[in-house]
């Protein structure tokens, strides 16, 4: 694993040596400080697990697509019944791991 920085501004550099200027808030490399093993492998945890939740989010958008057109379709009331069912949980799927990042950001486990 790489050694990671973090900038009094909350950016984490990956490297070898703090960058020169913060890419974000322009700090120089003094403002940056070598997180430790348990800090940083929680950085590295912490931006799977933020994907994870992003990918859902994600699919929680294309499976509220898929509902919309099917209702618009409207086969038959069984049919709508099911995509409207389907469409309310694609947007608590959604609030849940948009919830869950915004808790992350909120804590610092953003990363």
């Amino acid at each position: 694993m790489q050694k990671k920085w973090k900038c009094v501004c909350g950016y984490i550099h990956d490297g070898d040596e703090a960058p020169a200027q913060c890419p974000k808030c322009g700090a120089p490399a003094e403002k940056f400080t070598l997180l430790d093993d348990k800090a940083a492998t929680l950085v590295e945890r912490s931006r799977h697990t933020n994907a994870l939740h992003a990918r859902l989010a994600d699919l929680g958008r294309k499976i509220e697509q898929v509902c919309k057109d099917g209702i618009e379709d409207n086969l038959d009331p069984g049919c709508v019944d099911v995509f409207q069912k389907s469409l309310a949980h694609s947007y608590e799927m959604m609030k849940l791991a948009m919830t869950e990042m915004q808790i992350h950001v909120a804590k610092g486990k953003w990363g």
